[in-house]
C-alpha cells in the first residue's frame, strides 16, 4: 500500500511540474516584430517592384512613342531670301549645289552666272560659246548636271554644268578669304565653309561646253536629254523635235574600258514616224527616259504621244492618248526620280500622274499603256512648270498665278505652298534644291527666289502605313512592305499591313498545331495517364520551353524544310495517318480484357502510344510517292502551281475531319440512344470490337461524303489553289507552324495541366459517383472549371507566338507577301525589326518605321492580353459558381 501511495505522489508531482514546465515555455500570442518587419518590407518591395514593372512598360511606350512621333510631322520652313541679280536674261537653266551655297544660272545667250545663293553675291561670270546664237530649247538629266541647248540653226550643243567639292585642312586655311555671312566665305572664285571637323569644305562652279551637234536644218522648239546605263557602259540619248513637228532620237552608247579610260562610242539616230499634229496644235514639252528606250511628246490640246525607241532601226509610236479633257490643254510635264512615272500638269491648273504599266490586250508595240495613277490637288491656275525632286518622289508646280506648290506624289501631299515675290508674268526657270530641302527660282529679269524647308519623312503618312498605295511599276494599289531596294531610284514602301498580316498568319498557324496537341496532352496526363508516367512526362515537357529559338529556327531552316520539302507527300499523309494510328491503338486497347488493360494502364499502355505512332508514321512515309500519285498526279509542286490537276484532292483531305464529325452528329442524333443501349448489354471487349465497326463505318461514310462534296466544289468552279493553297516555297508557313508549335506546346501544356489539376477533387468524385465516364468527367467538369486557366495558358502561348523572331527570321522565308497560302513565305514584325534595323540610319526614315512596327507590336500583345484578362474573368466567375 506504501508503495502504491508513493507511486502515486511521484505521478502527481510529475503532472504538477510538467504543467508548470509547459505554462512557462507557452508560446506568446503577440506577433512577433521581427515576423511584422519582416512582412512590411516584403509588401513594400513587392509594391514597389509592381510600381516598377508599370513604370517600365509605360517607360517603353513612351520611349517608343517619342521616336515614332516626328514620322508625323509635316515638315518646317527654314526661312527665305529675294534679291536681284547684276543684268536681266532670258533664264534657260539653273542647277545649285546640295549644300545650298552656290548656284548658277545659264541665259538663252550663253551668259552664265554664279551666285552665292544665302546673299545673292555674284561669285563668277562666263560667256559660253554660243556663237552669237540664241537657245531655242532646253533640257537636261534630273541631276541638272547636264544640259543640251537647242537653236535656230538646228544644232544641239551639251553643257557640264555642275560644282566640284573639296576639302582644304585646317592648317592651310587661307588668310585672304571674304565673309559671305556667317558660315560662308568666298576665296579664288569658290564658297568656302567650316565643317565640325575643322577643316574646310569648298564649292567651285564647273562649267564645260561640248562642239555643236546637228540635228536639223530647222528650229529646235523642243529637247530633252539623259543619260542612263552603267558606268563602264553608259547610253547617252537626246531627243528634238524642230519647227516642222519632226521628232528624232540620236543614242550615243559608251564603252568604257575602267583600266585604261579608253571609250568606244557607238551612234545611231531616228525620226520618229507618226507624229502628224493637226494644224495649230503645238507641242508642250518632250520627255525622254533614261537610257533612251521611252520618249513622250505632250501637245497644247491634251494629247500624249508616246514612243517606242528601244530600237532605234524600227522606232514606233506606241500610243496615242487623250489625257486631260476637250478643251484643256497640256502646259507642263515631266518625270518623277527614275523616270516612271509622269506627272502631267493643264491649263485648268490639274496635276494629274500617269504610270506606263503592262496591260492585257494594251494594243501597244510594247505591250504597255498609260495608266491614270492619281489626282493632285488642283492648284487653281494654268500649271507652267513642274521640276522634279533628285532623291525621292517630290516635285514641284508653278502656277501661271505665280504661286509654287511643293508635293510628294506616292502620299498625294501638297507640302508648302509658297509665291513668287517677283512679277508672275515674267518667264521663270525653278528647280528643287539635291537634298530635296529647298527651292530656287530665277526669272527673266533677273530676280531670285530661295525658299528653305525640311521635310524629313515625307513618304510617310498613316495612309501609306495602313492603307493601300499605287507605287511605280504596279498593277493596282497594294500593300508593300520594301524599304529598300537594288537601286536608289526605287523608293521605299512602308506598309506595315503585309508584316502585321504575317504575325497573324504566322500566330495562326502555330496555334493551330499547338492548341490542341497541348490541351489534348493536359487533359490526358492529368485525368487519364498514371501518375508515375505524369510525373515523368510534365517534367520532360517542361524542359522543353528551355530550348533556345535560334537552335529550334536553325533546325527548321537546314533540316526541317528542306525534309518537308522532299517528303511533303509523306508529311501531308502523316497528318491523317497518325490520328488515324492512335485512334486504332485506342480501339485495340478497348477490345482489351478488363484485366488485362487495368494490369498494364500505366507505362505499358504510354509506350503502347508511342508504338502506334512510330508504325503510323512509318506506314505514311512509305506510302509517301503512293499517296502523291493518287490525289496530286505524281507531282504535288506541279499541283500547288496549278499547272496539273484539280483542287479536288487537297479539298478531299481538308473537308474529311468535317465530314467525319457530320456523319457522327447524325448518327448520335438519330440512332445513338439504340446503340449505346446495345452497346451496355456487351461485355467490354464485344463493346470494344462494336465500336471498332462504328468507327470504321463513320470513317468509310466520311470519306464518301468528304469526295462528294469536294468534287461538287470543283464542279461549280471553286479551286483552293490561288487561296490558302499555292505556290510551294521550301521555307514556308507550315515549317514555321511546326516549329512554333514545338516552342508554344510547353507553355500552353504546362499551364494548362496545371489549372486542370487545381480543380477540387470534390468535383471530379462526385461526377464519377454519378456514373459518368472519366472523358466525360473531363469534358463536362474539369475543362469547364479549369476554363480561366486554360484560356490564359493558350492566350500566353499566343503572346509567345505573336512576338516570336528568331524561328520566323530563320524559317519563314521573309517575304512580306499578304497570301493564307500554307506553303508559302512570310515576314513579322518582330523578325522584320531583327533583320532591318542594324542596318537602318539613326533617326531616318527606315528607323523609325521600324519603332512604330515595336509600337504596334507592343499595342496588338496589349490588346489582345487585355480581351484575354476579361474573357478569363468572365470564365473565372462562372466556375465560383460551381
Amino acid at each position: 500500500m506504501a508503495d502504491i501511495t508513493a507511486t502515486i505522489d511521484r505521478t502527481e508531482d510529475g503532472a504538477i511540474e510538467s504543467r508548470r514546465s509547459a505554462r512557462a515555455h507557452a508560446r506568446s500570442k503577440e506577433t512577433r516584430a521581427s515576423v511584422i518587419y519582416g512582412d512590411r518590407i516584403a509588401r513594400t518591395v513587392i509594391t514597389v517592384g509592381g510600381l516598377m514593372v508599370i513604370v517600365a512598360v509605360l517607360g517603353i511606350m513612351v520611349f517608343l512613342v517619342r521616336v515614332v512621333a516626328p514620322l508625323m510631322i509635316s515638315g518646317e520652313t527654314r526661312g527665305s531670301v529675294g534679291y536681284t541679280l547684276d543684268g536681266g536674261q532670258d533664264m534657260a537653266w539653273i542647277n545649285a549645289d546640295e549644300f545650298q551655297s552656290l548656284a548658277t544660272a545659264v541665259g538663252a545667250d550663253g551668259r552664265a552666272i554664279t551666285f552665292h545663293v544665302p546673299t545673292g553675291r555674284e561669285v563668277n561670270q562666263a560667256l559660253l560659246d554660243f556663237a552669237g546664237a540664241t537657245a531655242t530649247a532646253v533640257g537636261g538629266i534630273s541631276t541638272r548636271g547636264d544640259v543640251a541647248f537647242g537653236f535656230e540653226d538646228g544644232t544641239v550643243r551639251f553643257l557640264d554644268i555642275g560644282f566640284d567639292t573639296g576639302t582644304i585642312a585646317a592648317r592651310n586655311r587661307p588668310d585672304d578669304m571674304v565673309q559671305l555671312n556667317e558660315i560662308d566665305f568666298l576665296h579664288n572664285g569658290r564658297v568656302v565653309t567650316p565643317v565640325q571637323t575643322g577643316d574646310l569644305r569648298t564649292v567651285t562652279p564647273r562649267y564645260e561646253l561640248g562642239e555643236p551637234v546637228e540635228v536639223s536644218d530647222l528650229p529646235i522648239i523642243a529637247l530633252d536629254y539623259t543619260i542612263g546605263g552603267t558606268v563602264e557602259r553608259p547610253v547617252i540619248a537626246f531627243a528634238t523635235v524642230d519647227a516642222a513637228n519632226v521628232a528624232r532620237v540620236t543614242q550615243s552608247r559608251v564603252q568604257r574600258n575602267l583600266m585604261t579610260g579608253e571609250e568606244t562610242i557607238t551612234s545611231s539616230s531616228a525620226e520618229l514616224p507618226g507624229l502628224d499634229l493637226p494644224e495649230g496644235v503645238a507641242v508642250t514639252d518632250i520627255l525622254l527616259a533614261s537610257g533612251g528606250d521611252r520618249l513622250v511628246i505632250a501637245t497644247d490640246d491634251g494629247m500624249l504621244y508616246r514612243f517606242d525607241t528601244r530600237n532605234l532601226n524600227s522606232p514606233a509610236l506606241a500610243e496615242a492618248r487623250r489625257v486631260l479633257p476637250e478643251a484643256i490643254g497640256i502646259t507642263a510635264v515631266g518625270f518623277l526620280s527614275g523616270d516612271q512615272a509622269l506627272v502631267v500638269g493643264g491649263a485648268d491648273g490639274s496635276v494629274r500622274v500617269y504610270f506606263t504599266l503592262q496591260r492585257q490586250g494594251a494594243g501597244t508595240t510594247d505591250g504597255r499603256s498609260l495608266v491614270h495613277a492619281r489626282t493632285h490637288e488642283n492648284q487653281g491656275s494654268a500649271i507652267i512648270g513642274i521640276t522634279e525632286g533628285q532623291r525621292d518622289k517630290s516635285f514641284a508646280t508653278l502656277g501661271a498665278d505665280g504661286s509654287v506648290w511643293y508635293r510628294h506624289s506616292t502620299t498625294d501631299q501638297t507640302m508648302f505652298r509658297f509665291q513668287r515675290t517677283s512679277d508672275p508674268s515674267v518667264p521663270a526657270e525653278f528647280m528643287i534644291f539635291p537634298r530635296s530641302n529647298g527651292i530656287l527660282m530665277v526669272d527673266a529679269e533677273g530676280s531670285v527666289d530661295a525658299l528653305g524647308f525640311n521635310v524629313p519623312h515625307p513618304e510617310v503618312t498613316l495612309g501609306v502605313l495602313f492603307g493601300q498605295v499605287w507605287y511605280e511599276g504596279y498593277n493596282a494599289p497594294s500593300f508593300t512592305w520594301q524599304s529598300t531596294a537594288g537601286t536608289d531610284l526605287a523608293e521605299p514602301k512602308y506598309s506595315l499591313v503585309p508584316l502585321i498580316f504575317g504575325t497573324m498568319k504566322a500566330t495562326f498557324y502555330a496555334m493551330l498545331f499547338a492548341v490542341p496537341i497541348a490541351l489534348m496532352a493536359a487533359i490526358y496526363t492529368s485525368e487519364f495517364v498514371h501518375s508515375s508516367v505524369r510525373q515523368t512526362v510534365k517534367p520532360v515537357m517542361e524542359m522543353m520551353e528551355s530550348l533556345p529559338t535560334v537552335v529550334l529556327g536553325f533546325v527548321a531552316a537546314l533540316v526541317l524544310a528542306p525534309l518537308v520539302e522532299e517528303w511533303i507527300a509523306a508529311v501531308l499523309l502523316a497528318f491523317i495517318a497518325l490520328p488515324l494510328g492512335l485512334m486504332f491503338g485506342a480501339f485495340t486497347w478497348q477490345m482489351l480484357p478488363v484485366q488485362t488493360a487495368v494490369r498494364y494502364g500505366g507505362v505499358p499502355k504510354f509506350l503502347f502510344m508511342f508504338v502506334m505512332i512510330g508504325i503510323t508514321g512509318l506506314i505514311a512515309y512509305q506510302l509517301g510517292p503512293v499517296f502523291e500519285n493518287a490525289l496530286f498526279y505524281g507531282n504535288f509542286r506541279e499541283w500547288t502551281a496549278g499547272q496539273v490537276g484539280t483542287g479536288t484532292p487537297f479539298m478531299f483531305l481538308i473537308l474529311l475531319p468535317l465530314s467525319y464529325i457530320l456523319v457522327a452528329y447524325t448518327f448520335r442524333k438519330t440512332y445513338g440512344h439504340i446503340y449505346r443501349d446495345r452497346q451496355r448489354a456487351l461485355d467490354r471487349p464485344a463493346a470494344g470490337r462494336l465500336d471498332f465497326l462504328r468507327w470504321l463505318t463513320f470513317l468509310a461514310v466520311a470519306v464518301a461524303v468528304s469526295y462528294a462534296f469536294a468534287s461538287f466544289l470543283t464542279l461549280i468552279g471553286y479551286d483552293p489553289r490561288g487561296g490558302f493553297v499555292d505556290t510551294y516555297q521550301q521555307r514556308n508557313a507550315l515549317v514555321v507552324g511546326f516549329i512554333m508549335a514545338f516552342a508554344v506546346i510547353p507553355n500552353i501544356y504546362t499551364l494548362s495541366e496545371d489549372a486542370l489539376n487545381a480543380v477540387p477533387s470534390h468535383l471530379r468524385a462526385g461526377s464519377l459517383a454519378c456514373g459518368a465516364t472519366p472523358w466525360q468527367t473531363a469534358m463536362w467538369v474539369i475543362l469547364p472549371t479549369a476554363a480561366s486557366g486554360v484560356f490564359s495558358a493558350v492566350m500566353i502561348g499566343m503572346g509567345r507566338a505573336v512576338g516570336e523572331t528568331m524561328i520566323v527570321v530563320m524559317a519563314a522565308g521573309n517575304t512580306p507577301i499578304m497570301e493564307w497560302n500554307i506553303f508559302s513565305g512570310l515576314r513579322t514584325l518582330s523578325a522584320n525589326i531583327a533583320i532591318e534595323l542594324p542596318e537602318a540610319v539613326k533617326d531616318g526614315t527606315n528607323y523609325r518605321v521600324l519603332f512604330l512596327a515595336a509600337l504596334t507590336l507592343f499595342i496588338m500583345t496589349f490588346v489582345i492580353n487585355t480581351c484575354a484578362e476579361l474573357i478569363r474573368q468572365r470564365f473565372r466567375k462562372r466556375a465560383f459558381q460551381l
